[in-house]
Parts: structure tokens; C-alpha cells; sequence
């Protein structure tokens, strides 16, 4: 059982890991946590990479694999987490998470148009269970939001009435926002993975893959910022946050590098449908962390969807 415990426990890391995303960026923003964590993961998952592999970096790998690995990583790392990481901040880790959820649906769709990869009718299944679970937990929270606003417009009266609708209005247009966010999210980690399949032909380390996507990202993304100006900013704001810096050491800890490594043992000592089954339950472990962490009302229709869109990934990777 040590795989399915290890898959399980992958799911607590990344549902901890959010969250202290979430928090850090909401104290410095999500530019930051993303350049901040890349540095820190690179560290880490080098050192892993030593240990295990004999060497800091796979420098022996052939130029068509860091291409596609670069390529990974850029969609993946640089665009994808950039933009989970402002989804983290404008709807909360629980419905960002959700919203990954569709991250194997996207990528079954996106290996059907562009690798040929045929979907089986149980699979199709899959991704409009999915896919379906996910709309109703978004739909459930707008409604909700709006029941919220309603109420509180009538008990403050018509003096403030204008004004609240026009904060509702905010509020909306702000959670159909973060909601792109994270599907943009779940988007890039689908084109990452997609390029990550073609670097890890021929039975590829996947830590070696993982550490050149993350090599290439961190140049990436630190050459920009430097390009920008925004170094020195960066450097100053983390230090006048030491709050966040620890938010960002744990979550960089707890996801990067005990999560990677948890994946791996579980993909290694179970079947990969059951691990990766098993790791996809992030959403549901934060229906109850999110309610105990941030209070959060969490509903029937809510726990009923994200449910729903856990079984039709399950589908997808049992299939």
C-alpha cells in the first residue's frame, strides 16, 4: 500500500500547498510567490536530483529533450502558475484547485487533437462529468454570492442601495475574472504536460525532466524581472514580509519537493490510474480544510459538484 498512501498524501501536500500560496499571495501578491518559489523548488529539486541521480543537472540529455522540457516549463511554470497563483488570490485555493481538476480533462482533449490519442466512450464520460461537476460548484458560489448581496442590500436600506449593487457588480465581474485565471491555470499545466510527454520518451527520469523544466522557467522568469526592474522591488517587498517568506518556504516545501517526491513513489509502487486517481483528490480534502482555515460555507451543491468532477477525472485516469 505504500504507493496508494503516497498518492493520497500527495493530495494533503498540494491542498496545504495552495493554501499558503494563497496566503502569501495575498500579503505581497502572485508575481512574487511565483519568482520566489521557482528559486526555492530549483534548490531543492536539485539537490534531490544529486542525490538520487549522481548529478546537479542532467547534463547529458540531448537538445530535443531540454526543447521540450523548456517548452514545459514555460507553459507550465511561467504562464500556467502565473496564472493559478492570481486565482489562489481572487477566488481562494478550494475553487482553484477545482478548476485543476480539469487540467487531465484539457489534456485528453489536447492529446486527441494534437497527438491523435483516440477517447473511448467511457472517457468521454469522464470529461463531461467533469466538466459538468466543475459548473455547478461555480454556478452554486455565484448564486450564493448573490443571495449574500441581496440580503445586505435590504438591510441596509435604499441610501446605500446604488452603491452596493455596484460593489456586487465588482464582485462578479472580479470572480468570473479569477475563474479564467484558473482555467487558464489548468491550461497551461495541460499544454506542460503535453510537451512533458514528448521530453520523457524512451523512459526519461521524470525528476530529471521536472528539474530541467524548472532550470529553464527560473531563467525565464528571473530574466524578465530583471529586464523590468522589478528585482530590487521583489527583494525589498519579501523582506518587509517576512510572513510571506515563510508562507512561501513551507508551500515550496510542502508541494515542489515532498509533493514531487510523494508523486513518484506513488506512480512508482502503484498502477498510475489509482495514484494518479488518488492524487487528483485535492478539491475534495479542501472542502474541509477551506471550512476550517477560512470559514468558508461550504454547501450541499458545492461538496455534490466537486465530488462529481473527482469521479470524472477518476474516470479519465482509470479508464
Amino acid at each position: 500500500m505504500i504507493g496508494e498512501l503516497a498518492g493520497l498524501a500527495t493530495s494533503f501536500c498540494w491542498s496545504f500547498t495552495s493554501i499558503f500560496f494563497t496566503l502569501s499571495g495575498r500579503l505581497v501578491g502572485s508575481p512574487i510567490v511565483n519568482r520566489t518559489r521557482l528559486v526555492l523548488a530549483l534548490i531543492m529539486v536539485s539537490l534531490m536530483h544529486w542525490v538520487t541521480q549522481g548529478q546537479i543537472l542532467p547534463v547529458d540529455a540531448s537538445p530535443a529533450r531540454w526543447g521540450w522540457f523548456a517548452l514545459s516549463g514555460l507553459i507550465g511554470f511561467v504562464i500556467g502558475d502565473a496564472l493559478l497563483f492570481q486565482a489562489f488570490v481572487m477566488i481562494g485555493p478550494r475553487l482553484s484547485m477545482l478548476l485543476m481538476a480539469l487540467n487531465p480533462v484539457m489534456g485528453a482533449i489536447m492529446a486527441w487533437v494534437l497527438l491523435d490519442e483516440t477517447l473511448a466512450a467511457v472517457e468521454i464520460v469522464g470529461i463531461l462529468l467533469a466538466i459538468g461537476g466543475v459548473m455547478w460548484v461555480i454556478v452554486d458560489r455565484q448564486h450564493n454570492g448573490d443571495q449574500q448581496h441581496n440580503g445586505d442590500s435590504q438591510l441596509s436600506g435604499d441610501a446605500s442601495g446604488e452603491v452596493s449593487e455596484e460593489s456586487a457588480r465588482a464582485g462578479r465581474r472580479a470572480y468570473l475574472i479569477g475563474v479564467l485565471f484558473g482555467l487558464g491555470g489548468a491550461l497551461g499545466q495541460a499544454g506542460g504536460l503535453i510537451a512533458s510527454k514528448q521530453g520523457l520518451s524512451d523512459d526519461f527520469p521524470a525528476l530529471s525532466g521536472n528539474l530541467m523544466r524548472l532550470v529553464v522557467s527560473t531563467l525565464v522568469i528571473w530574466g524578465f524581472t530583471i529586464l523590468q526592474g522589478s528585482a530590487r522591488p521583489t527583494v525589498r517587498t519579501l523582506r518587509a514580509n517576512p510572513m510571506a517568506i515563510r508562507f512561501i518556504l513551507i508551500g515550496a516545501v510542502v508541494g515542489p519537493f515532498i509533493g514531487v517526491t510523494l508523486s513518484l513513489i506513488a506512480v512508482q509502487n502503484a498502477p498510475v490510474g489509482i495514484a494518479s486517481t488518488l492524487m487528483s483528490l485535492t478539491p475534495v480534502v479542501l472542502l474541509v480544510v477551506d471550512r476550517v482555515w477560512f470559514h468558508e460555507r461550504i454547501t450541499r451543491r458545492a461538496v455534490m459538484g466537486t465530488v462529481l468532477a473527482v469521479i470524472g477525472t477518476a474516470i479519465l485516469f482509470l479508464a
